[in-house]
């Protein structure tokens, strides 16, 4: 499984170029993409989204969150923070989804890099 960032879905559905919607493509097409609950939420909320997205959507598997999901979260936002990075708290959710799950993310956005260097998250490409 790999999952896919908000930042790259909106690039993928909107046509635009770049490794990150290649990537995005790959996965589709593979059924290998997979979505962390916030990334859903935050495609989900755009009032103008076509319905047959949505439904695309909602087929995707999801990175559920366990136990200590939150605590974990929590800490490592705290970490990303104190080597005073940016860490927003949708950003360190989707990344710690990624990481509990152990699964690559998928992301045109380069803040994602601070919880690579920091926590191990594996980005593609």
């Amino acid at each position: 499984m790999i999952a896919v960032d908000t930042s790259s879905f909106v690039a993928f559905l909107s046509g635009a170029a770049g490794p990150d919607v290649a990537a995005v493509d790959e996965a589709l097409s593979e059924k290998q993409a997979c979505l962390a609950p916030v990334v859903l939420t935050e495609l989900l909320s755009d009032p103008r989204l076509p319905r047959n997205v949505a439904e695309l959507l909602r087929q995707l598997p999801l990175l559920e969150t366990s136990d200590g999901f939150w605590e974990r979260a929590g800490l490592l936002r705290a970490g990303v923070l104190a080597s005073r990075r940016k860490a927003r708290l949708a950003d360190t959710l989707i990344a710690q989804s990624c990481l509990d799950h152990d699964v690559r993310l998928i992301a045109r956005d380069a803040d994602f890099r601070h919880f690579a260097r920091g926590a191990g998250l594996k980005l593609v490409p």
